[in-house]
């Protein structure tokens, strides 16, 4: 199980840093997305992991799993898509400013409306 979660953050983590590498954004938001699922992943795989037990600890159960890295990775879920959610809105307006959908709004080297007003 162990190898099975580990070689998942590993794919994750490669695939998110190579989309986070692109020059266009939608790419980028896509690869901070797979790195935030990578790291959930990794949060919850360093709970023991226990199949079949329960996260809340009674007198009647023999073992139970532990409910902190459960907690984590919910909090951790809501924060990375309200990040997305924020990333989002801020590239779109990048978009609408540069009207380029690359990273340094800047696409095969041309001058863009700001560079063409500041005189570079």
């Amino acid at each position: 199980m162990e190898l099975l979660i580990s070689s998942g953050v590993g794919v994750l983590v490669a695939s998110g840093v190579y989309l986070v590498l692109r020059a266009r954004t939608f790419p980028v938001i896509v690869g901070l997305a797979l790195l935030s699922y990578a790291v959930n992943l990794l949060i919850f795989g360093m709970g023991r992991l226990v199949i079949d037990r329960p996260p809340i600890l009674s007198l009647h159960l023999d073992a139970y799993t532990d409910p902190l890295p459960q907690a984590l990775v919910l909090t951790a879920i809501v924060i990375a898509f309200g990040m997305t959610a924020l990333i989002v809105v801020i590239i779109l307006r990048s978009f609408l400013e540069t009207g380029s959908d690359h990273v340094d709004g800047d696409e095969e080297g041309r001058l863009t409306e700001l560079d063409e007003r500041s005189g570079r």
